[in-house]
């Protein structure tokens, strides 16, 4: 499989877990949602909150590579969060609904990159204003990873308040091999 084939198993993957980590997480109550349980973001929200701003940051920097201008228009276009640890948005249906739409946006870019895209050199600056080059492909692994970590946090999260998500290996999203 190709590096951009891997890459579309991932954002394949990655719209199929939030769909059920948001759809375990809204067996609970918003009071259950926003219970400091601990986590490094505190709460089920404030978790899926993360993965949210972090996805929107990496997008937009994503949306400054010569090839991406026009997938990633609308990403680019969103407001800058303010912190790691802003809650975008305070409810599940909410936060959902755009959880929804930034995975087809992040489908929808990936379906349009080349391999050579790839291999291009990015420069961005961290959240603290620190300057950064590194290939394009590492940063999108590093973007599918992030979000795994965290998804990996919630279902913990969502487990310990007593929600099963079910399966959710990655293996279960790719097909089987025939052979002739």
């Amino acid at each position: 499989m190709s590096l951009k084939g891997h890459f579309e198993l991932l954002s394949n993957y990655n719209q199929w877990m939030n769909s059920k980590v948001y759809e375990a997480a809204a067996h609970l109550t918003a009071i259950d949602l926003a219970k400091d349980r601990g986590a490094f973001f505190s709460t089920i929200l404030g978790t899926l909150n993360h993965i949210v701003v972090g996805d929107t940051i990496w997008l937009k920097r994503f949306a400054t590579h010569p090839s991406c201008l026009n997938s990633l228009r609308e990403v680019a276009d969103l407001r800058n969060p303010t912190s790691l640890d802003e809650l975008v948005f305070e409810d599940l249906g909410s936060l959902s609904e755009h959880r929804i739409w930034l995975d087809r946006e992040i489908i929808k870019w990936i379906s349009e990159l080349s391999e050579s895209d790839l291999d291009f050199v990015l420069s961005y600056h961290n959240t603290k204003g620190i300057p950064a080059k590194k290939r394009y492909s590492s940063l999108v692994l590093h973007f599918f990873n992030h979000q795994t970590h965290h998804r990996g946090q919630v279902s913990t999260l969502l487990s310990q308040a007593g929600v099963d998500i079910g399966v959710t290996d990655l293996l279960t999203q790719i097909p089987e091999e025939t052979h002739v």
